[in-house]
């Protein structure tokens, strides 16, 4: 098997020795073996490739000199010995001049001879032009998958969350070689002929002619953008920048380092985006017939559904009637599972109220653990469910802030309480609920009393660091420096504030403003915020539940 990584790879050269050839697309779990071995700066692809020969998993390697980083790599899995076949390919920028041609003709050239002199076979003519084909018509509305490579985990993840097909526009996606195939039984090769089809592809961003590229952005059949870069690459970071405030189809900027790691919080980003513009693949089987259950409909004050928000921190439940009543609520910190958690939260707010689990109509699921909830009818992603709910909380808001214990979001929504932006923090945990935890745990401290112990300080202290394992080591120093903890709480509360704040502006200004979340009862927090921000937050009592409240209200919709 030949792996490769560029769409600019020959493959139907291997046709020619009756080897069939593979994308390189796999994300790593982690760069374990890579970071042994590589600069921590090398982009997260290159180390995913690097990760893949030193696991063992590719024998056989052709890489495209597409950017430096990829001669790095390829100089560094050259050194581990490990694969059987490698190759670098030197790929010209124009495709439009004869000498590029005659250039790739030559690197063309070059592989075959090395490829028969390594694999002791003779290269089939017939066979390389037996695999030509005509590709179909890509037709119909979808959902533009463009930017940098996408690992095949992620495309799979989108592809289960719209309703609309994904197709992959990525770098190394969207092949397409076109070629006059002479008869068949011609044994006559032209390498320049051959790499003037390779060339004459849609560019990529790395290529001349980046305006060849408009046509990915200008598809009337394209109903959204999702936009993926990958950290270190600048070709497409500068691409994005360009294009962003062009576009005319709802657009979704995702950054990784081509890991699974993140994987969770993509996923929420993604079904976000889906539910935003309206294009939610929903598994009708799921669905129950509320008809079928024998509910009566006419008095809705006898109706119930229930909303459960399960977190990393807590799992909230709100039970409402079909007044739109909150009938009954609990909040109970999240263990043993998103399930197990749900299923006692359920369950206790419905003795707290004194209802049964029969009478509940209608279940939606929101939160982080949403789709680990075998109970649950539907499930909606946290940022829809806190649009919906703060909006019954507060008609006018139009932008919410969500400090949760995992991530934080900034939202805008529309008067309708729908949707129309949103932003959320990397997977740093710098500027949330756990964040806030960990400072607490290491001032030996609950989060009731640096909730209030912040307001009273006297010496403005910086904690520099946003990142959360060296800021502890900050306010370890300053808790040695004598420093007082009043004065460690602000600077804590500022460092919260300027993460969030500027998570708000990059959204833009337009209030009314609420906060949501169980940072919402964090006093010093709140000041830190509204001074940062130069607005005033509305807060509730039902912060924390927000999220519960969307679900319920989506689940009475």
């Amino acid at each position: 098997m030949i792996y490769y990584v560029c769409k600019y790879t020959p493959v139907e050269v291997f046709a020619g020795f009756h080897v069939e050839t593979k994308p390189l697309e796999h994300m790593a779990a982690d760069f374990e073996h890579a970071d042994r071995v590589v600069h921590a700066n090398l982009c997260g692809f290159g180390k995913s490739v690097i990760e893949a020969v030193l696991s063992g998993n590719v024998k056989e390697l052709v890489l495209v000199n597409c950017c430096d980083s990829m001669r790095r790599t390829y100089d560094h899995v050259k050194k581990t010995g490990l694969t059987d076949f490698l190759f670098l390919m030197d790929l010209p920028h124009d495709g439009h001049s004869f000498c590029s041609n005659e250039k790739l003709g030559r690197e063309i050239r070059r592989l075959i001879s090395e490829y028969e002199t390594y694999s002791g076979k003779k290269f089939d003519v017939k066979a390389f032009f037996q695999a030509f084909h005509s590709g179909k018509a890509k037709e119909g509305p979808y959902i533009g998958m463009l930017g940098v490579r996408a690992g095949a985990e992620l495309i799979e993840m989108a592809q289960g969350a719209f309703s609309l097909p994904v197709r992959n526009e990525t770098c190394v996606s969207g092949r397409e070689i076109w070629m006059d195939v002479p008869d068949v039984e011609s044994t006559d090769f032209s390498e320049i002929d051959y790499a003037r089809s390779l060339m004459a592809q849609l560019p990529c961003r790395r290529m001349g002619r980046p305006g060849a590229r408009n046509q990915l952005f200008m598809d009337p059949n394209c109903k959204g953008v999702i936009y993926h870069t990958i950290k270190f690459c600048d070709f497409y970071g500068f691409e994005y920048a360009e294009i962003k405030d062009k576009l005319e189809v709802p657009v979704l900027k995702i950054e990784t380092d081509y890991t699974t790691q993140s994987l969770g919080q993509l996923t929420t980003r993604i079904e976000a985006f889906a539910e935003t513009i309206g294009a939610v693949k929903r598994n009708d089987e799921m669905k129950r017939e509320i008809k079928e259950n024998g509910f009566d409909m006419e008095h809705p004050e006898k109706f119930l559904v229930a909303g459960i928000d399960s977190g990393s921190t807590s799992t909230d439940v709100v039970i409402m009637n079909g007044n739109r009543e909150i009938v009954s609520s609990l909040i109970i910190p999240t263990g043993g599972g998103a399930a197990l958690s749900a299923e006692k939260c359920l369950l206790e707010a419905l003795e707290k109220c004194g209802k049964k689990r029969e009478e509940i109509a209608r279940i939606v699921t929101t939160g982080y653990g949403r789709n680990y909830i075998a109970d649950g009818d539907e499930s909606v992603t946290e940022i829809t469910c806190h649009a919906k709910g703060a909006h019954y909380l507060l008609p006018s808001v139009r932008t919410i802030i969500d400090i949760g214990g995992q991530d934080s979001k900034a939202i805008r929504v529309d008067e309708n309480g729908a949707v129309k932006n949103f932003l959320m923090n990397d997977k740093c945990a710098a500027g949330t609920g756990r964040f806030l935890e960990m400072m607490a745990r290491t001032l030996g401290l609950s989060l009731e009393e640096m909730s209030s112990l912040g307001l009273d300080w006297k010496e403005d202290v910086v904690i520099s660091s946003m990142c959360t394992v060296f800021a502890e080591s900050e306010v370890v120093s300053l808790v040695a420096q004598n420093k007082a903890l009043p004065d460690i709480i602000h600077g804590l509360n500022n460092s919260v504030a300027a993460k969030v704040g500027a998570l708000a502006a990059r959204l833009g200004e337009e209030g009314d403003y609420i906060l949501t979340g169980g940072v919402a009862k964090n006093k010093g927090i709140i000041k830190a915020l509204e001074e940062k921000m130069n607005v005033k937050l509305y807060i509730c009592e039902e912060a924390q539940i927000c999220g519960a409240i969307g679900a319920a209200l989506f689940a009475l919709q």
